[in-house]
């Protein structure tokens, strides 16, 4: 059976331009012409399409094309190390979020062996894991403060703000206006933890949605993988390998 560009882009509502970008970008096996020279998708190239598209639902795009341009090129094993490693940081970012949540709760930092009185901007960057430009960006927001150094004039940072900054990385893709992020830490400084467990809350409540849609892009992965297993079969069989 044989799909045009546009049966597929109606059926995953996209345009025929999507389309043809995947093609251009090396994301789909080689299409066919027909004599006329109008291009036709298969059986095949109508599973690439969808599991490109469930992919971008629950991976960054760079990694999706990479992936998908590593299947195409045969390279199985590597597309699926790759997908396996964006699981894996999944969970990373899961404890990562329960782990502040605590310590956030009970100001207890002692866990964390680098954490002292004052420090300096990368200190509590690496933390925190984020970049000293974002520390930056939210103390220009007026989300966070720090003091000067007599000596050398440099930032730094007390417990207290740290604990913020700590609150703000892990929240940050929750939690998506400035208005809402200073109620927040208003909340964190009068120690009304309610708002900031239910933050919490939803901020997990989110990693397991994206856990649910990963896994269901990796369902239509597999039938894409299947079907190339297949057909590389039959064409050893019939004597076309």
């Amino acid at each position: 059976m044989t799909y045009s560009p546009k049966q597929i882009a109606e059926f995953l509502n996209v345009s025929t331009t999507t389309l043809r970008r995947y093609e251009e970008q090396g994301l789909i096996p080689d299409v066919p012409r027909t004599e006329s020279n109008h291009r036709y998708y298969t059986k095949l190239h109508f599973q690439a399409f969808i599991t490109v598209r469930a992919l971008l639902q629950g991976y960054e795009i760079p990694i999706v094309y990479e992936v998908m341009r590593k299947i195409k090129a045969r390279d199985i094993n590597t597309a699926l190390w790759l997908i396996n490693e964006q699981q894996y940081e999944m969970e990373k970012e899961k404890k990562r979020v329960e782990k502040i949540l605590t310590m956030v709760k009970n100001a207890d930092f002692t866990i964390h062996e680098k954490v002292k009185d004052n420090m300096s901007i990368g200190e509590v960057a690496a933390i925190a894991r984020v970049n000293t430009s974002a520390i930056r960006h939210w103390e220009n927001e007026g989300l966070i403060r720090s003091k000067r150094d007599k000596n050398s004039g440099y930032r730094i940072f007390s417990v207290t703000e740290l604990r913020k900054i700590l609150l703000i990385s892990s929240l940050r893709k929750t939690i998506y206006y400035i208005e809402n992020m200073r109620e927040l830490l208003e909340e964190l400084d009068t120690q009304n933890l309610e708002k900031i467990e239910q933050a919490y809350t939803l901020a997990l409540g989110n990693l397991n949605e994206k856990l649910q849609i990963q896994f269901a892009g990796i369902a239509d992965l597999s039938n894409y993988i299947n079907m190339l297993k297949t057909i590389k079969f039959i064409n050893r069989v019939g004597g076309g390998d």
